[in-house]
């Protein structure tokens, strides 16, 4: 496929933009990294209100090695809601933080802590804009331990 954008001089100088829009998608791709499994540790916490009013914690997985390494591999959420605490639980249990009992947890304990993370791609429309996005996003079930069980 032809690149849709090509330069071209105006009269007198100056730059003219000329665009194919049938070669343009109408999606926007914002992921940095291909679909697949990666090495990854928590690079960022953003503790944040939900639209049903509960706390959640946006958390930014980052590419520990290989190729995409230092990129950001896609943003997930653990959000602290009645309905959503068995995911929670599993995330954190999947990072090494203990879940037995009573806890108190603060955004920063997950910095640093490592998992096997799984990416796959989304398609989201927003709602107000119409835009679509290709985002990455992670399963359910998208976590696995990188710490050896002995």
């Amino acid at each position: 496929m032809r690149h849709p954008l090509r330069w071209g001089r105006l009269l007198g100088g100056g730059n003219n933009m000329k665009i194919d829009f049938n070669e343009v998608a109408n999606i926007e791709d914002l992921r940095a990294i291909p679909q697949g499994e990666y090495p990854c540790k928590v690079a960022e916490v953003r503790e944040s209100q939900s639209p049903a009013g509960h706390t959640r914690w946006g958390i930014r997985w980052e590419v520990l090695s290989g190729d995409w390494q230092g990129r950001t591999a896609c943003w997930d959420s653990i959000h602290w809601s009645e309905r959503s605490l068995p995911r929670a639980k599993y995330v954190l249990q999947t990072l090494g933080i203990p879940v037995e009992g009573a806890a108190e947890l603060d955004p920063e304990t997950l910095v640093d802590c490592q998992a096997l993370v799984t990416v796959a791609p989304e398609e989201r429309e927003d709602p107000v804009t119409g835009v679509r996005r290709l985002l990455n996003r992670v399963p359910f079930a998208g976590y696995a331990s990188l710490v050896s069980k002995k």
